[in-house]
């Protein structure tokens, strides 16, 4: 064999050699960390059990810390998976939920506690620094971050070296005083006078959040208050990631001398892998209301989505409401101030309290379009036998839930059915301006034009009518000022005096009509983060239906006009 000859054969089999892991990245990943103790000193022979948090999960890896404290693990499939960290001397350390991803490789440092760094922190001198793993007050902060970094094809961290972190605005808490409601006609929900709200995050552990949160607010110059209470408790110290579980009480009063409503609601929620490319999402959620009787419903939920190539994604869904996290903020300090509004619609038919249901069907295809844009698919159904209708009243009926202190009245509209369609294009144009455009096909309540003077209810005057609906949002940052504004418009092409694809307006948060978001930040005067902050629905009143019964004429709307402002600081 000539030399030229056996030259070609070893390019071929060092080529064939790399081709193997390149071939082998897109599914896989890796978990590299380093071990140390409380003042920072790595460790030396630390086991280290890592497990799959799959549902279908191999045996544990298991690995020994080398002489400055690394570790590194094999390639691993796409997943969740669950760290333990043992070493003679000190205490057990846990890490759960830690994200590995194609072509990446996981970071984290892993401190190991003891019984003697504990009362340390006991006799802690005042004003020294305090830890991560201790206890702190918060009222409503921002994004909380974990200690878990991603790097491309990085080499393994070493003790004294300082890994690029990303960096965030630390607050310490938010106070926040508001006025208006965003949902008129819901007595569930907060109430329309000023209120206060906050939120309490104890900080278990490294990692596990348990969040409380807690709003007050009063009417009629004090004589009527209403209150909420929220609870909710992230194991993996982050929303979307891993199970969550809430609970909100909520108790207020309709008038000097009228009835008092309470409640309450919780919910669980989790996920899990299933192979590398198709992810599970469950839960359900009990309420309980009391109100002249008594309201309750248990509402399972689920999603399942199969990663079909690298930017198609098929996803199956069964719920009456998105998901926390994706509806809105994925900061848990606001999810758990949300939580305060997540009761549904409570109406009152033949003298007795329900709650509005929606079943909601869908199945989704999202195209990714490159990084900064998206392009989804969608055929869905939903059915209701208690569909929430809110209005305006000049005559009185025992079926109009009346809230006290305004107009505004929530009606139980019957039974609703209708088969969609949407699509819906999203694209980030720059760090600081984003766009979203939706379409649907989809049924709302609407007049059937029956002879409205010998109706018995004016539930006997509506039926499903389909109607187009085009939307649009845009949301920027102005450069300077630094004002962070949101403009959302949603047309229909007829009258509706229901919501039109209730899931779709939640996922993308979009109102019928015009709707504003205003978030300006105010000159810092203390230490802290100051912002005014505004919101308004169906800002120039279009919509409304006015439809004659027998009990006297009232006036439908899909949005009911609100304004709901305030201020916010952040320490």
């Amino acid at each position: 064999m000539s030399l030229q000859a056996i030259r070609a054969l070893a390019v071929g089999a060092l080529a064939c050699s790399l081709a193997l892991p390149l071939a082998a990245a897109p599914n896989t990943g890796k978990i590299s960390g380093v071990v140390v103790a409380p003042d920072g000193t790595p460790q030396m022979g630390a086991t280290v059990v890592i497990s799959s948090d799959q549902l279908f999960n191999a045996s544990p890896l298991l690995l020994l810390t080398n002489d400055r404290g690394n570790f590194l693990t094999a390639s691993l499939p796409a997943g969740f998976y669950s760290i333990k960290v043992t070493l003679a001397g000190f205490l057990p350390a846990i890490e759960q939920h830690i994200a590995v991803n194609g072509e990446r490789t996981t970071l984290l440092e892993i401190v190991l506690g003891s019984v003697f760094s504990s009362f340390e922190r006991l006799r802690r001198q005042p004003g020294q620094q305090v830890s991560n793993d201790d206890w702190t007050w918060v009222l409503r902060t921002s994004s909380s971050t974990r200690s878990v970094l991603q790097f491309q094809n990085g080499a393994i961290p070493v003790a004294g070296e300082s890994p690029e972190t990303v960096q965030t605005e630390a607050h310490h808490g938010l106070v926040e005083v508001t006025s208006g409601g965003d949902h008129p006609g819901s007595i569930a929900d907060g109430s329309s006078a000023p209120g206060t709200a906050f939120v309490y995050d104890m900080g278990i552990g490294s990692k596990q959040q348990l969040l409380v949160a807690g709003e007050f607010s009063s009417e009629g110059d004090g004589v009527l208050p209403s209150t909420g209470f929220a609870g909710e408790w992230l194991p993996s110290g982050k929303e979307g990631v891993g199970p969550a579980m809430t609970f909100v009480i909520r108790e207020s009063h309709l008038g000097p001398d009228g009835p008092v409503f309470r409640g309450f609601w919780t919910s669980y929620d989790n996920q899990f892998a299933l192979g590398d490319g198709i992810s599970v999402r469950y839960g359900t959620e009990y309420m309980l209301a009391g109100f002249e009787g008594t309201a309750k419903a248990l509402r399972p939920h689920g999603e399942v989505a199969v990663q079909l190539g690298e930017n198609w994604r098929l996803s199956g869904t069964v719920t009456a409401d998105p998901w926390r996290d994706g509806a809105g903020s994925p900061d848990a300090m606001v999810s758990a101030l949300d939580a305060l509004d997540a009761f549904p619609t409570l109406m009152v038919r033949h003298s007795r309290p329900i709650f509005e249901s929606d079943l909601h069907e869908e199945i989704a295809l999202n195209r990714g379009l490159g990084r900064k844009a998206s392009l989804s698919a969608a055929v869905f159904h939903d059915a209701s036998s208690h569909t929430s209708v809110i209005g305006r009243r000049g005559a009185s009926a025992p079926d109009f839930l009346q809230a006290y202190y305004s107009e505004a009245f929530a009606y139980d509209g019957g039974v609703s059915d209708s088969t969609g369609v949407r699509i819906a294009y999203q694209r980030k144009f720059t760090d600081t301006l984003g766009a979203t455009i939706v379409y649907a096909y989809a049924g709302a309540l609407a007049p059937d034009g029956s002879a409205a003077n010998t109706a018995l209810h004016l539930r006997d005057e509506l039926a499903t009518r389909y109607r187009d609906s085009l939307a649009g949002r845009v949301s920027a940052t102005l450069p300077r000022f630094h004002t962070k504004l949101t403009t959302g418009y949603k047309w229909l092409s007829g009258a509706a005096v229901s919501q039109q694809d209730p899931y779709g307006q939640t996922l993308y948060q979009l109102d019928p009509y015009l709707s504003m978001e205003l978030c300006q930040p105010l000159p810092a005067f203390f230490p802290g983060h100051m912002e005014v902050l505004a919101n308004v629905g169906n800002l120039l009143g279009q919509g409304y239906v006015s439809v004659p019964t027998s009990q006297g004429s009232v006036v439908l709307v899909p949005s009911y006009r609100y304004f709901r402002g305030g201020l916010s600081v952040k320490f």
